[in-house]
């Protein structure tokens, strides 16, 4: 009876915070998201509290805020803009929000970030053959070669674990969503995993940083506790292939979103980047890993 409970708590959770970063543009009140819940608006504030390690509104806050913060280093927008858009109605507060969150402005945010190299944006998913290549663009980092393409994604259901915490430690939540998986068959010989990092570890404390590890499933799977579903979004994206350690993926990243990105004549949406990863840690050299890291584009 314990073990069924955390998990349907898990569950119902997972249900509000997957609305929430899906929403982020809409008001969200705390009934709307008890509702999606199933649980009372009086005890829903403190189970997600007490789950998520901060209150509703201090989620939802801090989300916009980094949005807002990525949007100021990736696209061309107005602060004005940037700041109705994280749900504010006059640029002073939106400025106080975020220079107590950030520590200056948002436009000497911008101004000082962009002199800098731009920061590293995490994630990833996987593509089908059926995806057409719009673009190619040879791009190089740290001498070599960086081979940059678009193509067109199309949507893809998958079963996720989250891990909330340092990309370095992401580790236990494959491990978790393996031992899950092998028993109900999601497990084969040309199983496809991905990775989605939602957060830029410049702009997100390390403790906050989600991640979710992530298997394919039909259209009639339904999440289990922890692990949920959701859709990761079709549309355009920038592809480039990583080869060699997971730990050295930032300077990859740094490559395509900070050299071939501002030159391409794109810009990211608001999706979050994936990552393919093309063979098994555990029977690969580090050298020898093959990771497709896949940025969303408009």
């Amino acid at each position: 009876m314990k073990q069924t409970t955390e998990h349907d708590y898990h569950e119902r959770i997972l249900r509000v915070l997957l609305h929430i970063q899906r929403s982020l543009d809409q008001a969200l009140s705390l009934d709307e998201l008890a509702s999606i819940s199933y649980f009372s608006p009086y005890h829903f504030h403190r189970i997600f509290k007490g789950m998520v390690g901060e209150s509703v509104m201090q989620h939802v806050r801090r989300l916009r805020l980094e949005r807002a913060a990525i949007r100021l280093l990736h696209t061309q927008q107005s602060v004005t803009q940037i700041a109705f858009d994280a749900g504010y109605e006059a640029l002073e507060a939106f400025s106080r929000s975020f220079r107590t969150m950030f520590g200056t402005s948002p436009s000497r945010y911008r101004a000082d970030r962009r002199k800098a190299r731009p920061p590293e944006v995490a994630s990833g998913i996987h593509f089908s053959p059926e995806q057409s290549i719009d673009q190619f663009s040879p791009q190089t980092e740290g001498g070599r070669s960086m081979d940059v393409r678009v193509e067109h994604l199309k949507p893809r259901r998958v079963a996720f674990l989250r891990h909330v915490g340092p990309y370095g430690d992401v580790g236990k939540a494959w491990e978790k969503l393996m031992a899950w998986a092998g028993p109900r068959g999601l497990l084969g010989p040309t199983a496809a995993c991905f990775g989605i990092c939602h957060d830029d570890p410049d702009v997100t404390p390390a403790d906050k940083i989600r991640y979710d590890a992530c298997l394919p499933v039909g259209p009639d799977f339904e999440a289990e506790g922890e692990v949920g579903v959701q859709e990761i979004a079709g549309g355009d994206y920038a592809i480039t292939r990583h080869v060699g350690p997971y730990e050295n993926l930032t300077d990859t990243y740094g490559g395509l979103c900070g050299k071939w990105l501002p030159n391409s004549g794109r810009e990211i949406r608001d999706a979050p980047p994936f990552e393919a990863y093309l063979n098994n840690p555990q029977t690969t050299a580090p050298e020898d890993l093959l990771t497709d890291i896949h940025v969303p584009i408009k």
